[in-house]
């Protein structure tokens, strides 16, 4: 499956509708995105049960600052429409590759109960 080009108009949709995402922020003048894009579409190929998405950060600005992009290439994973993985920095395809291992591993039930548990710890009144 080749990498699609994601927009604000369908960043919610690609996420919230489909089991895993990758995305990719770049920007055309970024040389460590430019080592990374073969990288990223490699696994594309491989991986065709995952969508691989790329955000060009700067026709997609307000998308990338939204996502608090600061560094580019970033990559973010996405499983069942939970961010459970984001890194700056170009990744060779060795660790790529365990990155989408990791995300498909996930127990995502565990991952939510993390979540609310987190999220009950930061609403609590400190004491």
């Amino acid at each position: 499956m080749a990498t699609l080009e994601l927009t604000e108009a369908t960043f919610e949709k690609t996420v919230t509708e489909n089991d895993i995402v990758l995305v990719d922020f770049w920007a055309e003048w970024c040389g460590p995105c430019k080592q990374f894009g073969p990288v990223f579409e490699k696994s594309s190929e491989e991986n065709p049960e995952i969508v691989h998405a790329k955000i060009d950060t700067e026709a997609e600005q307000a998308l990338a600052a939204a996502a608090s992009i600061t560094s580019i290439p970033t990559l973010m994973a996405f499983r069942e429409g939970v961010l459970v993985f984001s890194q700056p920095g170009a990744l060779p395809a060795p660790q790529l590759a365990e990155v989408v291992s990791a995300v498909k591993a996930l127990d995502m039930d565990d991952v939510r109960k993390q979540i609310a548990e987190h999220e009950a710890q930061e609403g609590a009144p400190e004491a």
